[in-house]
C-alpha cells in the first residue's frame, strides 16, 4: 500500500503528509496554506474542501479514506479518477457486508485497507480487542495511522481531530453541517491519547 500511496503524491518519497478529519473549524489561511502545502494530503469519510474565497482546510486531495457508512458531500467524488479511495472494513471481522454501496461510481475502484495489516496493529497499540470484539478506532485515525506508519519519516500534519482536545464527547459535529453520536464501536479516549502524543516526538504537528 506504501507504493500506492506514493503513486498518488506529489513525490514517491513524500516529505510531507497531512492527514484532516472532519471537526467543524475556523477560517485559518495559515492552516490552509500548509495543508496544500504537504506532498500527499489524506481526507477522510464525508469531507469538504475550502470554497472559493474560503481558507480553512485547503483544497487538494490525493487520497480519501472511508468506510460504508460515508454521508457522501459534493466534495467526495470530485475529480476522483485522480485520487486514492481507501477502503475501511474492519467491521468485516465481524458483520459487515462485503458488497460496496449500491451509489458507489460504477467505474470507480475502492482498494480495500487490510485488516491484518494496517487495522490490528492500530487496534493493538490503542489496547482494543478487535480480534474478539466490534470495537475498533475511527476512520480519521486509522488514516493518520496509514500516514504515520507508511511514511514514518516525513512531517505529518494533523488537523479536524476533535477528541484529541474533548475525548469525553458522545456526539460529534462534523465539518459538512451534520452531526452524529459516537459510534459505540469507538474508544477516542484512547485514540485521543494516541495521536497527542505523536505531537510530542517533533514530526507530528497538529492544527487547530
Amino acid at each position: 500500500m506504501v507504493n500506492l500511496l506514493a503513486a498518488y503524491a506529489d513525490r514517491p518519497d513524500p516529505r510531507s503528509v497531512a492527514v484532516v478529519g472532519n471537526q467543524p473549524l475556523p477560517p485559518d489561511p495559515q492552516r490552509a496554506k500548509a495543508i496544500d502545502a504537504c506532498d500527499l494530503v489524506i481526507r477522510v469519510n464525508g469531507f469538504v474542501v475550502d470554497e472559493p474565497g474560503q481558507e480553512i482546510v485547503g483544497r487538494r486531495t490525493h487520497v480519501v479514506v472511508f468506510n460504508r457508512a460515508i454521508r457522501a458531500t459534493k466534495h467526495v467524488f470530485q475529480d476522483y479518477r485522480k485520487r486514492l479511495y481507501l477502503l475501511v472494513e474492519p467491521g468485516r471481522m465481524h458483520w459487515e457486508p462485503e458488497d460496496l454501496p449500491g451509489w458507489w461510481p460504477a467505474d470507480l475502484g475502492a482498494v480495500p485497507v487490510p485488516n491484518r495489516e494496517v487495522v490490528l496493529p492500530l487496534s493493538d497499540a490503542l489496547g482494543l480487542p478487535t480480534r474478539t470484539e466490534p470495537t475498533w478506532s475511527t476512520t480519521g485515525t486509522l488514516a493518520a495511522w496509514i500516514a504515520r506508519t507508511s511514511f514514518p519519516t516525513a512531517q505529518l500534519v494533523l488537523t479536524g481531530f476533535s477528541f484529541i482536545d474533548n475525548p469525553d464527547q458522545t456526539s460529534w459535529e462534523h465539518a459538512a453541517g451534520d452531526s452524529c453520536i459516537v459510534g459505540p464501536e469507538h474508544q477516542i479516549a484512547a485514540e485521543g491519547r494516541l495521536l497527542d502524543s505523536w505531537t510530542k516526538t517533533g514530526d507530528t504537528t497538529l492544527l487547530r
